[in-house]
């Protein structure tokens, strides 16, 4: 649920209802994905200084959400997105700690760093840290949570009734963390739960993000879903993974992706095309550009050629767009309306190409074209799974299930089956390490060396020698 849903049509559904959400992770269940995800946004976008009006906003709370519905589902994973700069470990640990045993193993935690002041205004600490701290804190932070997750030994609650206490205290340590940002003296007030803890997903792209995943993540997101490139970043996480001296495939990867699918080609070409329409219409078309020209664009054709206005260079801010930030604004603008130009593209069509939702991120085409496309995915351990982004809500996952999963059932690159009951067996993860389990636990600081669907393999390894796929998440 975020800014390539279509809302504006009498298909779409609430994006606040519990409903919405219901249908989607049970229809994902359905389909046998691994988890379903939810992100998180900790303040309304904004466009110039505004409420940004043409995103989808107002999304509850992830794991109030994901609590509901571990009551409504009985396999499929769990995924809260929670934020390292605007909690407190014991704290978060304890609430990612009690949706795990709620829901029986199937909890997991997405972990997200955020630096920025205009985040910060909506919380007590304002825009405290600095950029380049944000993944020393954060890794200070996980390795926090998982001395809580770990604290409680196997034996600590007695086996049954007859013995002369319920808990032995000898089982539990303490958990101590002196930091620059918190100080943490802590005793957890959980058990293990049947996964050990929350799986931990994980989605920088910079090499310090990388190497963050590499040392902490179970799984991580990627924008990387063309296949020689999903196979250039499998090899260096990979790389990566092993010099942190974990297993080479300890971190699962799922590139995030959307499905247009149809029964032919050419009827998944027209419904590619109705879908785009939709998502980045005339208004979405021209504030995209708003945020690389810094200016209003009133007036301005969607139909016609791209501006030559230059664009504002004096100031910059995140309310400008992520994607503004860093570039060099009148030596992007201008390169782009060559581009354009040199295409014959107006506005509209330069926009639709250009955005992140253009066909490098899309899988579109008959339900058989895509699974033959998938499978050569599995076939090569491109990927361990994607995360799927649906474009509608709350009928997204439909085609999927309903028609791409039983082709790739056919071709025997997707499961028939749930293998276990916990994300964690859903995804072929091992055991976690106890780091610090039962007393004594050591103290931490701050000095850390350095759906949607996925269409994954739950197993392990082995799997995908055998020529098997990967699994499913989703957004």
């Amino acid at each position: 649920m975020n800014s390539s849903t279509v809302w504006n049509v009498p298909e779409a559904g609430s994006q606040t209802d519990f409903e919405s959400f219901r249908r989607l992770a049970q229809t994902a269940e359905r389909g046998l994905f691994a988890a379903f995800f939810l992100g998180e946004g900790l303040r309304l976008r904004e466009h110039l200084g505004h409420v940004h009006d043409l995103d989808v906003v107002g999304r509850p709370d992830a794991q109030t959400m994901l609590a509901a519905l571990a009551r409504v589902t009985t396999r499929i994973g769990l995924v809260a997105t929670q934020n390292t700069t605007y909690n407190d470990p014991a704290d978060l640990a304890h609430r990612l700690h009690s949706l795990d045993l709620i829901s029986g193993g199937r909890a997991a935690w997405n972990i997200v760093t955020t630096d920025n002041e205009w985040t910060g205004e909506n919380f007590r600490r304002g825009g405290y840290l600095d950029h380049a701290d944000r993944y020393t804190h954060a890794e200070a932070f996980v390795q926090t949570a998982k001395r809580v997750w770990s604290s409680w030994g196997a034996d600590a609650i007695a086996a049954d009734g007859r013995a002369p206490q319920w808990l032995d205290r000898q089982g539990i340590g303490p958990v101590h963390h002196e930091g620059e940002h918190y100080t943490v003296h802590y005793i957890s007030r959980l058990p293990r739960s049947p996964q050990g803890r929350p799986v931990l997903f994980q989605a920088g792209d910079s090499p310090t993000g990388r190497d963050f995943a590499a040392r902490q993540a179970d799984v991580v997101f990627s924008a990387h879903n063309a296949l020689d490139d999903a196979l250039a970043f499998r090899k260096d996480i990979t790389e990566r993974t092993v010099e942190a001296g974990r297993p080479a495939d300890a971190v699962k990867i799922m590139p995030g992706t959307e499905f247009v699918l149809a029964p032919t080609p050419r009827e998944a070409e027209e419904k590619l095309e109705w879908v785009r329409s939709h998502q980045i219409g005339p208004q979405q078309a021209i504030a995209y550009l708003e945020q690389f020209w810094g200016r209003a664009l009133d007036g301005v054709d969607p139909e016609g050629p791209l501006p030559d206005i230059a664009p504002a260079v004096d100031e910059t801010d995140v309310t400008r767009g992520s994607g503004f930030q860093g570039a060099k604004a009148a030596e992007l603008t201008a390169a782009w309306r060559r581009e354009a130009a040199e295409k014959g593209q107006n506005i509209l069509q330069f926009v639709r190409e250009r955005s992140s939702r253009g066909a490098s991120r899309t899988f579109s085409g008959s339900y058989a074209d895509v699974a033959d496309r998938l499978a050569e995915y599995s076939r090569l351990g491109a990927v361990d799974g994607f995360n799927i982004t649906p474009w509608l809500i709350p009928s997204g996952l439909d085609d999927i299930v309903n028609h791409l999963v039983p082709e790739l059932q056919e071709r025997g690159v997707y499961p028939t089956e749930y293998s276990g009951d916990t994300l964690r067996e859903h995804l072929g993860l091992d055991w976690p390490d106890d780091e610090g389990a039962g007393a004594g636990v050591a103290d931490g600081t701050d000095s850390v060396d350095s759906a949607g669907a996925a269409i994954g393999d739950r197993a392990t390894r082995e799997d995908h020698d055998a020529g098997r796929a990967p699994q499913p998440a989703i957004t």
